[in-house]
């Protein structure tokens, strides 16, 4: 199939995607129920993985190996979000029916965002070939920096894209249904629902960043790097609904997720390093699995009677532009240094 051809073809089937996704489903089912997140969510799946079948019969076996990781990897990144989004909506008090409006743009941007990611570390690598050492690293410690972040509950009252918004804008101290900004008295406010956009938006920014480099260290195709990414999104909105109530299960998921990133990184530097793939992409596709799968099954047994601490530690993850809360013990040196 001629390239441009499949570029159009493939963004005419996402646009019919979104147009039903948030037309069709989104008025039939407002709230987003759990029954319509988990259906909505299985399509996405069974859509992605027919997407990776026609990709192995036209574009080949390695190709078609290098989806299916891509795919995969991202999927299982995007449960990042999920945690962080949750987090906020949580902080905020951010009602079921406005969080879906919320989702809705943050998903468009998040197309958007990444896809001009994608193609400016395309078109860098093809320049700067030693990039691929740069990303290997930072992936590698990004998976580092993920593990030790993982119990740091996250202070969301001292959030500095909060601070800044709350210090330059005029903004409503209360939620004015599903608007982003109101007029009052001739003048412009701007709503809380707006500053939860923006934090959401910023997130899947500071997410990107890890996640692209991981997919560039899988397949340089950008074909199949954009599309691999895309419809991992596309399901983010109603696995997020799917799982928001029962994500306290997924705790360890988050150790699994760390080391995906620093598999991803090695193979980049070594390949990089020997000069072909010493690391295949179906090692590197099996060992994601067996990480992922072992660390969701390793959640499911540990919370099978979950405790509140558990509970509580299952939604700790870090926010962009958000520090740690500190410990009781950080808490009393504060004070006896306040009251010395």
């Amino acid at each position: 199939m001629n390239t441009l051809l499949l570029w159009v073809v493939f963004h005419v089937f996402i646009i019919a995607l979104l147009v039903f996704d948030l037309g069709v489903v989104q008025r039939r089912d407002r709230e987003m129920s759990v029954r319509t997140a988990l259906w909505l969510s299985l399509g996405y799946i069974v859509l992605a993985l027919a997407f990776g079948a026609g990709v192995f019969h036209f574009k080949g076996i390695d190709a078609g190996y290098e989806f299916l990781t891509g795919y995969f990897i991202e999927k299982s990144l995007s449960i990042d979000n999920i945690f962080v989004f949750l987090l906020i909506f949580m902080h905020f008090s951010v009602p079921r029916h406005a969080q879906r409006k919320v989702l809705v743009y943050g998903v468009i941007g998040a197309l958007v965002m990444r896809a001009v990611l994608i193609f400016a570390g395309a078109a860098a690598i093809a320049s700067f070939h030693w990039l691929l050492y740069v990303f290997g690293i930072f992936l590698i410690a990004s998976g580092i920096k993920m593990l030790i972040a993982i119990d740091q509950e996250p202070d969301m009252s001292r959030n500095r894209i909060v601070r800044f918004m709350r210090s330059r804008f005029r903004v409503t101290d209360e939620y004015e249904g599903e608007k982003f900004w109101v007029r009052r008295d001739g003048l412009w406010y701007m709503t809380p629902m707006f500053i939860v956009l923006v934090i959401v938006e910023t997130s899947d920014v500071i997410f990107a960043l890890d996640s692209i480099p991981a997919i560039l260290a899988i397949s340089h195709d950008t074909f199949i790097v954009y599309s691999s990414n895309v419809f991992a999104i596309l399901g983010l909105r109603a696995l997020f609904f799917a799982l928001s109530d029962i994500v306290h299960r997924f705790h360890y998921l988050k150790y699994g997720l760390s080391l995906v990133l620093v598999l991803v990184g090695a193979k980049m530097l070594v390949n990089t390093w020997f000069g072909g793939k010493v690391i295949s992409t179906e090692i590197a596709l099996g060992m994601t699995a067996a990480l992922i799968g072992a660390s969701m099954l390793y959640s499911v047994y540990r919370t099978r009677r979950p405790s509140t601490e558990e509970a509580r530690k299952a939604v700790r993850w870090w926010i962009p532009g958000t520090p740690a809360k500190e410990t009781a013990a950080a808490d009393a040196a504060v004070k006896a240094d306040d009251a010395n």
